[in-house]
């Protein structure tokens, strides 16, 4: 199944640098394996804001879901997810 889920990242300023430093820095070997994978089909920045617009491929739900609530930002961002289906002018 195919997703479309937006990201919004808010890391709060009382964190201390060094904890959301290893925390970006976990959140990155972690997206990563997802996109080699192939579950993190694409990552694209949104201009000018700590964001992405991202399209998943899994099974479910609930894979969707368990991939998300792992991810380290998790506890500071803000999800939507748009399930998605083929078009029918798809080429």
């Amino acid at each position: 199944m195919l997703f479309k889920v937006e990201m919004t990242v808010n890391i709060p300023a009382s964190l201390p640098a060094e904890q959301a430093e290893a925390i970006k820095a976990r959140e990155k070997a972690y997206s990563q394996r997802l996109q080699r994978e192939g579950k993190w089909l694409h990552i694209w920045r949104v201009v000018g804001q700590y964001a992405n617009v991202s399209i998943f491929d899994v099974a479910d739900n609930q894979e969707l879901h368990t991939l998300l609530t792992e991810l380290p930002l998790y506890p500071y961002m803000a999800i939507t997810v748009q399930p998605l289906c083929a078009h029918p002018s798809a080429i």
